[in-house]
């Protein structure tokens, strides 16, 4: 047999951390229902050209799919998703008729990226998105709502503090575009790179595609605007630049602003005008989302408004989203010991063997607690009672179950406290912190 070795970029986690796992997509399915969004699975696969499409950075993460024995002229057709937007945005032109407009969908499902496997980006991973998409025209107000469906859904998990930055594509583009430059998508990807190579070196790159100096430092000069407020508005206008986009920007980012920190909880939302996104088709609002004190990892929530990346030729369907990463996220929470299940097993009780021969009874209260929603299993063999109680502790599960121990009937035992009591399996209840596997936030 051949040595088996990992496959970098492709993570597999261990029963405890996979039940972390487990844990945040029911949280997080649990909450996107909650705000009215139903579910929908698109295929994994899309046709290459439409995966290139989104933009020149794209073909070197697309993963192409071919058979290994393809005959001839099969050549290669279709990509594995690299995100969920684009099988999104199809899925919605060929059901546009079955569909009741405006949309509201969430999708949790893996995608695959020709990434550097390196710590929190993998070449598969796990994404929440959702989106609101409407025919013809999309309402400014759902650009608001997004904010909320997302501090609904950290509000609920074991994670560190968090901000949520908010920009709106249209103020640096009105912005670059008062102050004569007209390469906007040229500047906005060197202002993205902020965050990585600082101001000094973006100025730079800004004056090698063109800027003058006083541009350049304009430019800057806005993407150092952030409030946790709608005050942003005054800092622009005091930059004494004017065009029409830029007006309708600060508009439309202040309503967002506005709502988003009047609902969510203090410090979580922030005005932040540097904030652009990497990919081509936002045309409105852009988030990105940081834990604090781990920005180093980058965004984890990230997404925006669209108005051009779903159409028929007839009808266009604008769109807002975002999406969570999910492997990226637990890549850093897992990783660092930040967030951990205190058993491996979802099992509160394992219901031991007198002997082998009276295993049908051990099954019949087995089943009789697992009918009233009481995880457990069986033990393996009949041997001795502290053997078994030392393979429940290796399991994590915190109750054995002994049938007909005591003089009227059956014993449960919690072997963390040793307290061992008569219990009826029609009846007995562990506390609810027992009944599931905890999740628990670990300081750091």
């Amino acid at each position: 047999m051949s040595k088996i070795s990992p496959i970098s970029g492709f993570p597999e986690y261990l029963p405890a951390d996979r039940i972390v796992e487990q844990h945040f997509l029911d949280v997080i399915r649990e909450t996107f229902e909650l705000h009215g969004f139903s579910s929908v699975e698109t295929r994994s696969i899309e046709p290459i050209e439409r995966l290139s499409a989104q933009g020149a950075d794209t073909d070197k993460e697309i993963y192409v799919l071919s058979r290994l024995a393809g005959g001839e002229g099969e050549a290669a057709r279709w990509g594995l998703h690299f995100d969920m937007t684009v099988p999104f945005a199809r899925y919605v032109v060929e059901n546009a008729g079955k569909l009741q407009f405006p949309f509201r969908r969430y999708q949790i499902q893996k995608a695959w990226r020709g990434e550097r496997p390196q710590e929190g980006r993998y070449r598969e991973f796990t994404q929440a998105d959702i989106d609101i998409v409407d025919a013809g025209s999309l309402a400014p107000h759902f650009e608001s709502e997004i904010p909320l469906v997302i501090s609904d859904t950290f509000a609920r998990l074991p994670i560190p503090a968090y901000v949520m930055q908010i920009n709106n594509r249209k103020i640096p583009e009105g912005f670059y575009r008062g102050i004569g430059l007209t390469d906007v998508t040229g500047t906005l990807r060197q202002i993205d790179k902020l965050d990585k190579i600082g101001a000094a070196a973006v100025r730079e790159l800004l004056i090698a595609d063109g800027a003058t100096p006083e541009q350049a430092a304009a430019c800057l000069a806005l993407a150092e605007i952030r409030t946790p407020d709608t005050s942003f508005v005054d800092q622009v206008r005091a930059l004494g630049v004017s065009h029409p986009m830029l007006d309708e920007g600060l508009d439309a980012l202040a309503a967002v602003i506005a709502t988003a920190t009047a609902a969510a909880p203090a410090g979580t939302v922030v005005a932040d005008l540097k904030i652009a996104r990497g990919l081509d088709y936002y045309t409105g609002t852009v988030y990105e989302t940081q834990l604090i004190g781990y920005e180093s990892w980058g965004s984890f929530c990230s997404g925006g408004r669209y108005d051009a990346l779903a159409s028929d030729g007839r009808t266009s369907y604008p769109g807002v989203g975002i999406s969570i990463g999910v492997s990226r996220l637990l890549g850093l929470l897992i990783g660092k010991n930040l967030v951990t299940a205190d058993r491996g097993t979802p099992a509160a009780v394992l219901v031991a063997l007198v002997q082998d021969e009276d295993r049908a009874r051990s099954t019949e209260v087995a089943q009789q607690l697992r009918q009233r929603g009481i995880a457990c299993e069986v033990a393996p063999s009949a041997a001795k009672f502290g053997k078994q109680i030392r393979y429940a502790e290796r399991r994590g599960i915190p109750y054995v179950w002994f049938p007909s121990a005591g003089e009227s009937g059956d014993q449960v035992k919690d072997i963390r406290s040793g307290d061992q009591v008569d219990a009826d399996a029609t009846t007995w209840t562990p506390p609810d912190t027992d009944l599931k596997p905890g999740i628990a936030r670990v300081s750091s």
